[in-house]
């Protein structure tokens, strides 16, 4: 392997390396303590070895030359350096200019304050994954989109109840362009993905289920999802108009969630809100 001459935007990967080393104890990672080591935490050739790289390599890294470093080689090193979610994420910022790849593990539910916060919100709210599914609801959500406690866990999805919620559909006036747009998000979010395979799973299901799905997800239409304006129709209240925004909301296991929140537009939509959503105030 050739290194490169040194470049001034590794300085930083070179310090944080060495932060995280000198943090580590021998011990902690199964190796013997001697009372005559000269620095703290591991030795280079140490975290070489738990890392499975060469000591050269390593310490050419420490050093902050331009060579090559794989996503494997950065994991690796993350697990020997035992990092938080966010340092490695802040690992391979530094060493690659982008985003770590997402854990591979989907989270099943969310944080006790994220949670509260949810049910604070006297409107619609929910938290969903990147590749939409959702975890998290308020009760105002469940006036509006039904009863997701009684739909099964795989069938919590943004799209698949899009395209297989016929009662959802029926709520939507504008059902063929909400779902062109949907359609054309998730490509885009599945093309983003480190590892798209559960994005193409869900896809594979709907294109065997779903004839308009197919016809859409054929197309390979992609779209930026905007802040946008979402009308339901209530069977007993009629339309009301929820305008929407979704943040990105990163969780203490380092998971990125999607929290979106909803509030009737002024006017008629309003005072049709307030006789759905008994929390909301004057």
């Amino acid at each position: 392997m050739t290194a490169t001459p040194r470049s001034p935007g590794r300085a930083e990967l070179a310090h944080f390396l060495r932060s995280r080393r000198a943090r580590v104890h021998p011990e902690d990672v199964g190796l013997p303590s001697s009372s005559r080591r000269r620095t703290p935490g591991l030795r280079r050739e140490e975290l070489a070895r738990l890392a499975d790289v060469g000591v050269s390599w390593y310490t050419w890294l420490e050093q902050g030359r331009d060579i090559h470093v794989s996503e494997p080689l950065l994991e690796r090193l993350s697990l020997a350096l035992r990092l938080t979610p966010t340092e490695r994420a802040h690992l391979f910022e530094l060493a690659q200019g982008r985003p770590a790849a997402r854990p591979l593990m989907t989270p099943t539910t969310v944080s006790i304050a994220l949670r509260r916060i949810l049910e604070a919100h006297p409107y619609p709210a929910l938290v969903s994954t990147q590749r939409w599914d959702v975890l998290a609801w308020n009760e105002a959500a469940s006036l509006v989109y039904g009863d997701l406690d009684a739909l099964p866990v795989e069938h919590r999805n943004g799209l698949w109840s899009l395209f297989m919620n016929p009662e959802r559909r029926a709520r939507m006036p504008e059902w063929e362009a909400a779902a062109r747009r949907a359609v054309a998000g998730f490509r885009l979010d599945a093309a983003r993905a480190a590892n798209r395979e559960a994005f193409d799973s869900l896809a594979a299901r709907l294109v065997e289920s779903s004839p308009e799905f197919a016809r859409l997800w054929g197309e390979h239409d992609v779209v930026e999802f905007p802040e946008m304006l979402k009308v339901i129709i209530h069977p007993e209240l009629g339309p009301i108009e929820f305008e929407n925004v979704t943040l990105l909301h990163a969780e203490p296991d380092g998971h990125v969630l999607r929290v979106s929140f909803y509030a009737p537009r002024p006017g008629v939509s309003m005072e049709r809100a307030r006789k759905l959503f008994p929390r909301i105030t004057e």
